[in-house]
């Protein structure tokens, strides 16, 4: 890995012996949100925190292979990408990097808050909906390329501007690069018919604000104004399950993200993904996984 890619000591370490890694401001040029720069194969993870076990980043890491495969776990799905792939990581997924794989290309870093809210909003950086590996084709690549190398370039250059334009022009080199990346994801996302009907879209922006209290497939279509009979055409179309199978999914994705990353114990996870019950809860995430909460979290220590 690059030499600017977060190293132990730059977060903390919950109960659970799970890593969580900030934005390393001052291993930046200058100080900026945002750094740019490549990927090393065979280069040892810090003894102390190893980038193959499991953590946790608050930024975006967006990486460019020019070389694969490699195997990276995203909020606990595995993820192959070749040559010419991205994977885009946002802030508060857990991840874990693969010791067999090297890692070949150009890695970006992204504070939260270094773009304004309109750059935000444009790009989709919290699309969390999206998948986050992408394969542009020959020409996205060659242009998404272009876009990164100047973006490397203007990092790199402390020379010409004073800091405050170095930053302005760093924001509006970035947002270049991202606008493309999002056009790149969003067409990802719309070569799938199903991602565009709108009834599925609603029904997961509403899963997506409302999982933690309410599992209730009947709930969310009288909310939506749907019968549970069109709700439930329109999910198994987009995604090939139930309306409670994609509910489910997510609370348990959330369920594990907090074993992961948080020293809660097991109840209050439960009910912090609408499980007042203990004992209901691990019910619900053994029949999900095959493991108990304490069991799988004692699988990432």
């Amino acid at each position: 890995m690059a030499d600017r890619t977060p190293q132990a000591g730059d977060g903390g370490t919950d109960g659970d012996g799970i890593r969580t890694f900030p934005f390393p401001v001052e291993l930046s040029v200058g100080g900026v949100g945002m750094q740019i720069g490549s990927l090393e194969a065979g280069r040892p993870w810090h003894a102390d925190a190893p980038l193959e076990r499991v953590h946790r980043i608050d930024f975006h890491v967006v990486m460019l292979f020019t070389a694969g495969p490699v195997r990276h776990m995203i909020d606990f799905a595995e993820y192959e990408a070749a040559a010419g792939d991205l994977l885009w990581i946002r802030p508060g997924q857990v991840h874990r990097f693969s010791r067999e794989c090297g890692y070949r290309g150009t890695v970006l870093t992204m504070q939260p808050g270094f773009l304004p809210r309109a750059t935000v909003e444009a790009t989709g950086l919290y699309r969390y909906d999206q998948p986050p590996l992408l394969h542009p084709d020959a020409a996205q690549l060659t242009a998404l390329r272009a876009s990164l190398e100047h973006l490397r370039r203007e990092y790199e250059d402390t020379a010409t501007l004073p800091p405050n334009l170095h930053a302005a022009v760093l924001r509006h080199s970035l947002t270049a690069f991202l606008l493309r990346l999002a056009h790149l994801a969003a067409r990802s996302a719309e070569a799938s018919s199903q991602q565009t009907d709108t009834t599925f879209t609603l029904f997961r922006d509403a899963v997506e604000q409302g999982f933690a209290t309410n599992h209730s497939v009947s709930a969310y279509a009288e909310a939506l104004g749907y019968s549970r009979r069109t709700l439930v055409r329109a999910v198994r179309a987009a995604t090939g399950e139930t309306p409670k199978g994609f509910i489910d999914k997510r609370v348990v994705l959330e369920a594990k993200r907090l074993l992961a990353h948080t020293d809660l114990p097991i109840g209050r996870v439960g009910a912090a993904v609408g499980f007042p019950d203990a004992a209901n809860f691990s019910k619900f995430f053994h029949l999900h996984t095959g493991r108990t909460p304490a069991a799988f979290r004692a699988e990432l220590s």
